[in-house]
């Protein structure tokens, strides 16, 4: 992985480089692959596979927990249940080298909702993360089954407390959307960027492109096995992380980029937001930075 060509660690300077705002706006989707890397307003790092992007992922957890249990502190991630790649990944890391989990607390993103409570079937998110990371881990290594954390739909406010009291969220971790969605932080253009940011932690109905994303992905296009809801962590939980990473893979994914990263920071496209944290990543295969057509 080239980090060096991919990665822009100066945000400022990123900015600086594109000036074309009117431009950009009517033609988002012509802006070719050397201009979207000189241009974006969020870092990107580029890979040439998702292996790769999957193995940075688990790097950069491993990374976070060595360093706080060096200085005897806690660590607290936000993290998805997709991409899940990484999870294996960073299981036999944590059983190869000993890495002892005891200090970290992982609060999922989201899980579905159906009739007010958490949805349980082979969909469910619990089951996923169990099954791709907790399961895989040695006993006397992994994350305390009461670190383990899901939002509740009957008390989704206590996220936002647990958050404040282990000190806050070291790291964020997640994929895109179609629609710009980062956890389950549907488009609200209605809405201003600030009020926007400062949504918490709260049951939401999923948009159509959503469930039918999900439905393509993992569902053999069954839309209507997709539940209508969704418990999510909230932005102002997202963008209130020390650190937040996020990843595009997929070809379908070349519009949003590019909405994301030289689009105006609005509530209309959640991920663009990533332009005014101060340490954002953006870790995307080669392919999503081809024009979309």
């Amino acid at each position: 992985m080239d980090v060096s060509a991919g990665m822009h660690s100066n945000q400022q300077n990123v900015k600086a480089n594109w000036k074309g705002s009117d431009e950009m706006d009517h033609n988002l989707y012509d802006i070719p692959r050397e201009k979207l890397l000189d241009a974006s307003r969020i870092p990107l790092l580029v890979a040439n596979s998702a292996g790769e992007i999957h193995y940075e992922y688990a790097i950069q957890m491993i990374a976070e927990i060595v360093k706080n249990n060096a200085a005897d502190r806690k660590t607290v991630f936000i993290l998805p249940c997709g991409p899940v790649e990484q999870y294996p990944i960073f299981a036999r890391l944590v059983n190869r080298y000993r890495i002892n989990l005891k200090d970290t607390w992982i609060i999922n993103m989201d899980e579905y909702v159906e009739n007010g409570e958490w949805k349980d079937d082979k969909f469910s998110f619990r089951r996923v993360m169990n099954a791709v990371l907790y399961d895989r881990i040695e006993p006397e290594l992994n994350v305390p089954e009461k670190q383990r954390i899901f939002p509740d739909p009957h008390c989704p406010e206590e996220i936002g407390s647990l958050i404040e009291t282990l000190g806050g969220v070291d790291m964020a971790m997640g994929g895109i959307a179609l629609n710009g969605h980062i956890a389950f932080n549907e488009p609200q253009p209605d809405l201003s960027v600030e009020a926007f940011a400062q949504l918490p932690t709260r049951v939401v109905n999923l948009s159509t492109e959503t469930r039918v994303k999900d439905a393509i992905l993992s569902r053999g296009g069954a839309i209507d096995s997709v539940p209508g809801q969704a418990v999510t962590v909230g932005m102002k939980e997202l963008l209130g992380a020390r650190k937040v990473r996020f990843s595009m893979l997929l070809d379908m994914q070349r519009a949003v980029i590019r909405q994301a990263c030289l689009g105006e920071v609005s509530a209309a496209c959640p991920i663009s937001l990533m332009q005014n944290h101060p340490d954002a990543l953006l870790m995307i295969t080669s392919n999503v930075m081809e024009k979309p057509f």
